[in-house]
Parts: structure tokens; sequence; C-alpha cells
């Protein structure tokens, strides 16, 4: 969701730097800021009791971070991580009310928003749930694409890694590497320069 930065600015937002690999904030951590993207990328993540890594959520530019939990009593249930040079206006979460309860028109952008990310979730525990690799990294590059002008084949370099895609999608990594070489072979996607076009 985008909120415009002077709304935020006017409500007391401030622009926050992170360096790659620092904490936006951690699971458990109690929700008390509104967070937006100005730069860069945040994964939302978990590890389970091995220390795998999950990957819920890849964030970028004008996205916001965590805004649902605003609304509850509970606790962060994922850590929020800058994986690039991140820039972020944060609002403390009474502020961020008040800011909604002078700009009522900003509820419906809120809405949409929040509505655009339990579509993802919906999407990717559908397609996580199936047994087939490719189904499950297919479900990760149809969403993002949805989100582009262009959708002829090849027409959207994939922005994630190989090891964010084995996240994203519960699979190992070896198994990602494979699926993707099969996948290219079949004509579904195209690699240029180590980049996946979709």
């Amino acid at each position: 969701m985008v909120i415009e930065e002077n709304y935020l600015y006017s409500a007391g937002a401030e622009l926050r730097k992170y360096n790659v690999g620092e904490s936006v904030f951690f699971e458990d951590d109690k929700p008390l800021y509104y967070y937006q993207i100005v730069k860069g990328e945040v994964k939302l993540n978990n590890y389970n009791m091995d220390g795998k890594e999950f990957i819920q959520n890849i964030l970028s530019q004008g996205q916001s971070v965590g805004e649902s939990l605003l609304f509850g009593d509970k606790l962060c249930p994922m850590n929020a991580i800058a994986v690039s040079p991140l820039s972020i206006l944060r609002l403390k979460r009474s502020d961020f009310f008040g800011m909604l309860e002078q700009n009522p028109d900003l509820y419906l952008a809120l809405c949409k928003g929040l509505s655009d990310r339990l579509y993802y979730k919906y999407i990717m525990l559908q397609k996580n749930s199936s047994e087939n690799p490719e189904e499950r990294l297919k479900g990760v590059m149809d969403y993002l694409k949805s989100f582009q002008e262009k959708q002829y084949d090849f027409s959207f370099e994939v922005p994630l890694t190989r090891q964010q895609l084995a996240s994203l999608t519960g699979l190992r990594v070896e198994t990602t590497i494979r699926t993707i070489k099969r996948m290219e072979k079949n004509n579904i996607l195209l690699i240029k320069n180590r980049k996946i076009f979709y």
C-alpha cells in the first residue's frame, strides 16, 4: 500500500535507514509502527526449529510492511530484514491511526492494500500445498508478473534469486535450480545472463 509521503511526514513519520541484514523488527516484537518502503527491499521471514529460513514475502519500494498487525493485539509473527540498502518511513501506531481519522479516504487505500496482501497469501498457500515444484515456482512468478503491464512470454524479469525462490516456496535450492532448468527446456521461462525471464 502506498500512502503519499506528505501524509506520513505531516503525521510525524521519520525516515530510517538500514544496511543489508539489519532488522526492521523481530518475530515476537509488539507492533508499534507503520512502515513504508521508500527505497530498497525487505524480506519477511521465520526460521524453523532446524534453523531453516522460510521467506513469507519480499517487499519493495512503495509497499508497506506489517500494517495489518497494527489492528490487532498480537505480537509480530515474523521478522522483517533488509535485503538491500533500505530507507523506510516509520510512523508510530497512535499517529498512524490519528492520520487515518483525519483522512478517511486513506482507509479505502489501506483496505485495498490489505486485500492484495491476503490475495498473495491465498495464492501462495494454494500453490505451496502442491507437491509439484514447478507449480510452486509458477505460483510465485504468476503473482509477481500480475502487477506488470507487459504480460507476454518472457516479458517479466523475476527479481528474486534462486535461493529466495526456494525459501518462498519451501523447496530446496537444488530442487529449485533443477526445476528452473527444466522449465527453461520446456519453454516456460528464459534464462539470460543468469536472470530469469517469465
